[in-house]
């Protein structure tokens, strides 16, 4: 498909900003965006989700929206619910595709459904008797919100006494979180485009883990792309990413987040449908190690929402 003779006299509005916590990262995924649009002579606005959503569509008049809008309302479903019922085209994976990956719990009972490993979990509700399940965990465990991005409320905890005190952190930004055996080892994420897994890459955090700022601060973390661990190792992480794509009847793109253990066992930890476009972003660097520079990585993303690949 010509996409850029699909996009001739059509407004494309980049969707960004919004109101979750990853605000500001949206804030300048969506400039990328619109710059490399600019750039590639597209017709385009950019559109803040802050306030008033419904009546700055309207009033933009577009014909196509590209979603930069990540965390809640702009991974969830929310956003692509709306589109939909405005009859307005985007990019990423559609409605449930969306919340199937923002919900870690559900994202998680696919991955077991589809025999796929993942760290054993349970959920608790704020409000839940915590006594018995926190002298019953074996530790360490990470606990983050069962919705949220970018690392944002977890914590990975050592001992009973700090238990209580993550919970809470995971709380504050939703009303249920995730209780996870942490799995020590090798964190990789690898991008997945049009179906197709791009090289695999692997992160070390320079913070105990890999967090929001090890995500987004310049010298917070370390990318080993590609990865240096084994080629089948990686070729089987790859396979795995595909895989979930499918499953979850993705589109465009996701980028899932996995550790490779020591005996070499790959565990998935969550999987993302809009991924970071940002200077610092996963998605981006290994497209551009498969030789797709942030110009064509746009596109392809277009392209491939067009058609539903």
């Amino acid at each position: 498909m010509d996409v850029k003779k699909y996009l001739k006299n059509k407004k494309i509005g980049v969707i960004y900003g919004g109101t979750s916590p990853e605000r500001e990262i949206s804030l300048l995924s969506g400039k990328a965006v619109f710059k490399a649009l600019k750039k590639l002579g597209v017709s385009v606005c950019l559109i803040d989700a802050k306030n008033d959503i419904i009546s700055k569509l309207k009033k933009a008049k577009i014909k196509f929206a590209y979603i930069a809008l990540h965390g809640t309302d702009g991974e969830d479903g929310k956003i692509q619910s709306l589109l939909e019922f405005l009859n307005i085209p985007y990019t990423g994976s559609g409605v449930l595709a969306s919340a199937l990956s923002m919900d870690k719990a559900a994202s998680k009972k696919l991955f077991k459904y589809c025999n796929i490993n993942t760290p054993a979990w349970t959920v608790i509700k704020n409000g839940d008797c915590l006594e018995h399940l926190k002298n019953s965990v074996c530790y360490p465990v990470v606990v983050k919100p069962v919705a949220q991005g970018s690392a944002i409320g977890i914590s990975i905890v050592s001992k009973k006494e700090s238990f209580k005190k993550a919970l809470a952190d995971a709380f504050k930004r939703g009303s249920s979180a995730i209780v996870e055996n942490y799995v020590k080892g090798t964190e990789i994420t690898i991008g997945v485009l049009g179906g197709a897994a791009l090289p695999v890459i692997e992160i070390v955090p320079k913070n105990k883990f890999y967090d929001f700022n090890a995500k987004y601060s310049k010298g917070g973390s370390k990318h080993i792309v590609p990865s240096a661990l084994p080629k089948a190792v990686q070729r089987q992480a790859q396979t795995i990413a595909e895989k979930i794509y499918k499953e979850f009847d993705c589109r465009a793109m996701c980028r899932i987040d996995m550790i490779v253990d020591a005996s070499h066992k790959i565990w998935v930890l969550e999987i993302n449908t809009v991924p970071g476009m940002t200077q610092t972003s996963l998605l981006p660097e290994a497209a551009l190690e498969a030789g797709i520079n942030f110009e064509n990585l746009v596109l392809k993303i277009m392209e491939y929402s067009i058609t539903g690949k």
